[in-house]
């Protein structure tokens, strides 16, 4: 209803009587006015990431320029409104993190909240995401506790977990054979999970865990780390950590010979930035676990030249699932006809994810996105046909049987 407007009393002066009418005028112009940019508010969504530490590289600004083109595929524009991006760096720190997240939340009208890249962080910030009914897509984070004991209905996983990593991973460099292990671990939430499923899957398998030995993020020297893994005498030193972190420790494996002496280094969150980083060379025989390789198609190779030309750079799978998880959050605010996050989050689950990389995958109950994965290895250089020809696909990996089952879960949304 329109607001009322109080009428001049008889004598008023002419002056005065030429203001009323004019601030009765504005009054009727301003308030349609008010309220269609009420109803053109931007759908904003935040990117919040590691900006500048050791992961940035793998996520960082190229998240960000991920993020705009999945903006650019959907139109720009959704439901009449402009998509806005906001993001920042969470620098690992969960109060920061959950900080950030209120703010947007709360202040700057964001609705949903991807990538974060960190178990910690990811955790806080989905708390936050179900008090306050908003939602939230983690790209990629390895802690058992995102999708099962503390998993939420506004929270979802879009690339791999610590699970899938240690599935594939273990299943891949061991073969048939049950082999021994000594873990280089990194002391954070992401990397005991990981440590904690892949002995339970080496043990399942028959094979042995000699030991091991956690290192703070951002370490710079493992020699100490390495000659305890070479000790122990074990055929597998599995190094759990990532960014220049797992960098540092390849090529000092290197450097101490492990390979040679007949022990295998098996980094269990390896990219494709990292394998740039050391050479395939040093790399060689290395498992990636992955769900986006621009290798992999002519649709993949497109998708990456677009990322390349905004970028100066090829996509990591954090980042490409970064594009993933906005387009289709995107598609679904504009078929759910509404920003409403109930409306959002059942028309998300509801509808097939289908973009350049993802065929048909669809949302599990505890927020786990089912997609195919791959397992790849570094190729040995000689092998490689040019400079971004850095892997050998050695299998593709159902959701079904990459991911944790769900009667092996915690996650009580699963028993619903």
């Amino acid at each position: 209803m329109p607001k009322a407007t109080t009428l001049p009393r008889p004598g008023t002066p002419r002056p005065l009587l030429r203001l009323a009418r004019w601030i009765a005028a504005a009054a009727l112009v301003a308030a349609p006015a008010a309220s269609h940019a009420q109803s053109a508010a931007p759908i904003k969504i935040g990117i919040l990431n590691d900006q500048g530490g050791v992961y940035s590289s793998i996520t960082g600004q190229g998240s960000v320029a991920a993020a705009r083109l999945a903006i650019e595929d959907a139109g720009g524009t959704i439901l009449g409104r402009p998509v806005e991006l906001v993001f920042a760096d969470h620098q690992h720190k969960p109060d920061l993190g959950a900080t950030i997240a209120r703010e947007w939340y709360d202040v700057q009208g964001v609705d949903a909240i991807f990538d974060i890249y960190s178990s910690g962080v990811s955790l806080a910030v989905q708390r936050i995401a179900e008090d306050k009914n908003k939602i939230v897509v983690v790209s990629m984070a390895s802690s058992g506790l995102i999708g099962g004991k503390q998993c939420s209905p506004n929270g979802m996983q879009w690339a791999n977990d610590g699970y899938a990593v240690s599935n594939l991973t273990v299943r891949g460099s061991s073969g048939a054979t049950p082999n021994s292990w000594f873990f280089i671990t990194v002391d954070y939430t992401a990397g005991h999970s990981i440590e904690a499923d892949a002995s339970r899957m080496i043990r399942a398998a028959g094979g042995t865990v000699a030991g091991a030995v956690r290192f703070p993020i951002g370490t710079p020297d493992f020699s100490s780390f390495l000659l305890r893994a070479q000790a122990s005498g074990a055929k597998n030193i599995g190094f759990i950590g990532g960014g220049t972190d797992l960098i540092n420790s390849v090529k000092q494996a290197d450097e101490f010979g492990i390979r040679a002496a007949g022990q295998r280094y098996v980094p269990f969150s390896m990219t494709t930035v990292d394998i740039s980083a050391v050479g395939n060379q040093v790399a060689a025989g290395m498992p990636v676990v992955l769900s986006y390789y621009w290798g992999e198609n002519e649709a993949t190779q497109r998708w990456a030249e677009r990322f390349r030309q905004a970028t100066g750079k090829l996509p990591t799978d954090p980042q490409a699932n970064v594009y993933s998880a906005v387009l289709h959050y995107l598609k679904s605010v504009q078929a759910a006809g509404t920003r409403d996050t109930t409306a959002v989050l059942q028309r998300m689950r509801a509808t097939p994810v289908e973009d350049v990389f993802t065929r048909g995958a669809r949302i599990r109950a505890d927020g786990r996105l089912m997609r195919e994965l791959i397992y790849a290895e570094a190729k040995p250089a000689g092998e490689m046909r040019n400079a971004d020809d850095l892997l050998r696909i050695v299998s593709r990996v159902p959701g079904e049987q990459a991911f944790i089952p769900p009667q092996e879960s915690e996650c009580a949304l699963l028993r619903r």
